[in-house]
Order: C-alpha cells, then structure tokens, then sequence
C-alpha cells in the first residue's frame, strides 16, 4: 500500500512563494518518475514537473523558471518550489510517482491559492 501525502499547500499573494512536499510511504530510490500536475478551478487536470530516476526534470512552459522540483531520497519525499507565483497558478497540485516495475500513484493533493 503505497501512500503519497501532500503539504505545504496554503494562501499566497501574487509574486510570492511557497514549497510543496509529497513523502512517499516507500523508498524512492528506485523511482522512476516522479512530479506533480495540478487542477485550477473549471480546468482540467495539467501537468506541472517532473523528475527522473536520473534527475532529469521537465517543466510545463507555464512555470519554467518559476518552479524548481527536486527530490531527496533520504526522506523519500519530492520537493516543488514555486516562486513568482501567479493567480492562474491558484490549483490542488497533485503529486504522482511511478516505481520500477510498478503503476501510477497520486496523492490526494494540496490547495495551492494565489490571490491578493
């Protein structure tokens, strides 16, 4: 049963910043991918970032330069630092991970509002 919890989510005003965490129940050592999409209001669900087994990362244009993933496997936990923030950035950011040898998982996600 593996498990994705979320935090860091909350209220920010337009140019702030915030840091998401997702921990994972299990090792990511042996990730293969993991990141985050998000759901804003009457949207559909879009991707974010992402980060490889091999720390390749990749970014939605949207938040290239804005947004820094990064993951540490001590803690099993992945990290999406998100400066400059922009009202479209208001979402529940979900986190997702796929094992080696293993399916999709997502967390439940967490509410991530920008608004002056």
């Amino acid at each position: 049963q593996v498990q994705l919890v979320e935090s860091g989510g909350g209220l920010v005003q337009p140019g702030g910043s915030l840091r998401l965490s997702c921990a994972a129940s299990r090792s990511i050592s042996s990730i293969y991918v993991m990141g985050w999409f998000r759901q804003g209001p009457g949207k559909q669900r879009e991707f974010v970032a992402s980060i490889s087994n091999i720390g390749s990362t990749n970014y939605a244009d949207s938040v290239k330069g804005r947004f820094t993933i990064s993951s540490t496997n001590a803690e099993n936990t992945v990290y999406l630092q998100m400066n400059m923030l922009k009202p479209d950035d208001t979402a529940v950011y979900i986190c997702y991970a796929i094992w080696v040898g293993m399916n999709k998982y997502w967390g439940q996600g967490t509410q991530v509002t920008v608004s002056s």
